[in-house]
């Protein structure tokens, strides 16, 4: 794969073939290095031959192997020309973050920190095919979480009508349609709001430890020693059902629409095709599920909290900083070569990063640029991040989503076989809970790479700018 430096953090992988686009790869030469053969490279070459590609086919620093799409991959296609493609939002629809501060500091926990993870624990079912936080739903039910999202949960009693002021979208996509959701994505849905999953989901009790920019910080709410809490998951069995079905009705319907892909994995429609709507519709829908489930958890942790210190919620303190989501397909307006164009933007293990005075941000952060949340790995931490201007004219305003693997499952189980995982984590000063061991074995910090790694080079090209570092005290996983 030929690679060439643009500059100290941009790469470009050249147009051959059948690529209608560059690839450009946001990374360090340390980075670049260990990806030179990963056959990722290859994935952002791939995605470069889809109809209606604009300015390039993107990975950002987190990148790794995916469906179709590299994970960390962003693409942009023009609405009237291009194409939308599941592979590029990926199965878990709309997985996301969910950033929340309370008053509390490191040393209010205390000892009795491992009480509240196991609390939360309790509160919050994990692992695959977890059930239970809210009574099964109807269908009739699950069309309206699919509708109204986010907003959905806070009518139930989950949280506050201001958490959707601090939430992407107001929690709730327009276009979603529920009709575009199967029966057996709706029955999936049911039983599954509120849990957060297995892989790499977690929720994770945390520490402000690092402000780089104080006053942006605090806009934000966010206090040094604070103690926060990270929310990751998505839409659960709902949206990998949604996924499977619409890649299996796109894939009958490519040699009908003419189109050939290097990859079977890129099966897509175009944007203005009854399969390209029908896909937004569902995708849509989806997402609004994972709004919901997040806003479920979060008030389920919040339960936990104030059960377990016997606290009121004014001592307590939670409030919801910021809700993003990174595996999404998007309408948006962009420039490209100097002109507005309506896109298409696909982000796969990327976030969002709109530049201050973004209309679509809400006035609460307009000035700011919008919050971007990077979970690292279960010891090194966590950042909060704000989108630039940069990333508007070079990244479709994206940036990156994690730290990214660096091990595949299979090979992290294998470097911690005869270990005691509990207790290997509780060394290195986090305690954990977890439905089972193989998934934490999988999710062990040498799975991946440094985060921080990863926000300097979005730092560094100017894609976003560094608000603060948050350190682990307690996680849970599936």
């Amino acid at each position: 794969m030929e690679v060439r430096r643009l500059d100290e953090f941009a790469w470009e992988v050249p147009r051959r073939g059948g690529m209608r686009v560059p690839g450009r790869v946001y990374a360090s030469e340390a980075q670049m290095g260990l990806l030179r053969n990963d056959p990722c490279l290859e994935q952002v070459a791939n995605v470069a031959h889809l109809p209606g590609i604009v300015g390039a086919s993107l990975a950002m620093p987190d990148i790794h192997w995916g469906y179709g799409f590299p994970i960390g991959g962003v693409a942009a296609m023009d609405v009237d020309e291009g194409v939308v493609s599941p592979g590029g939002v990926g199965y878990d629809i709309n997985c996301g973050v969910r950033l929340v501060r309370t008053s509390l500091r490191a040393a209010d926990l205390g000892r009795r920190l491992d009480d509240v993870v196991r609390a939360v624990f309790s509160r919050i079912p994990t692992g695959v095919g977890a059930s239970g936080a809210v009574a099964k739903l109807g269908a009739r039910e699950v069309r309206q979480v699919l509708r109204r999202g986010a907003g959905w949960a806070i009518d139930e009693g989950y949280g506050d009508p201001a958490d959707l002021e601090r939430t992407e979208e107001a929690g709730c996509l327009d276009g979603a349609d529920p009709e575009r959701v199967s029966d057996a994505a709706i029955e999936r849905g049911a039983k599954q709001l509120g849990t957060l999953g297995s892989g790499n989901h977690f929720l994770e009790i945390g520490r402000v430890d690092d402000l780089r920019l104080p006053d942006a910080a605090l806009r934000l709410g966010i206090e040094a020693d604070a103690v926060v809490y990270i929310i990751h998951s998505g839409s659960r069995g709902l949206g990998y059902q949604v996924c499977d079905d619409h890649l299996a009705l796109m894939d009958r319907a490519m040699a009908r629409h003419r189109i050939q892909v290097p990859d079977r994995q890129l099966a897509c429609a175009p944007i203005r095709s009854a399969e390209g709507e029908a896909y937004l519709g569902a995708m849509s829908a989806a997402a609004n599920y994972a709004w919901a489930n997040r806003q479920v958890m979060m008030s389920l942790a919040e339960r936990a909290f104030l059960e377990t210190l016997s606290l009121s919620p004014r001592e307590l303190g939670c409030r919801l900083v910021y809700d993003v989501c990174h595996n999404v397909a998007r309408i948006e307006r962009h420039r490209v070569g100097g002109e507005p164009r309506k896109l298409c933007v696909h982000r796969k293990g990327a976030t969002r990063a709109f530049g201050p005075g973004h209309p679509a941000l809400p006035p609460s952060v307009r000035d700011l640029g919008q919050p971007v949340i990077v979970p690292g790995d279960m010891e090194r931490g966590s950042f909060l991040a704000l989108g630039t201007e940069r990333a508007m004219e070079a990244t479709f305003g994206s940036s990156c989503h994690g730290a990214g693997r660096v091990m595949s499952r299979a090979q992290s189980k294998k470097a911690g076989r005869g270990q005691n995982l509990v207790d290997e984590m509780r060394r290195r000063g986090v305690a954990v809970l977890a439905h089972g061991r193989a998934t934490l074995a999988e999710e062990m910090p040498w799975a991946y790479r440094d985060v921080a790694s990863v926000i300097d080079v979005m730092e560094g090209a100017g894609i976003s700018r560094t608000v603060a570092r948050i350190r682990p005290l307690g996680v849970i996983k599936g």
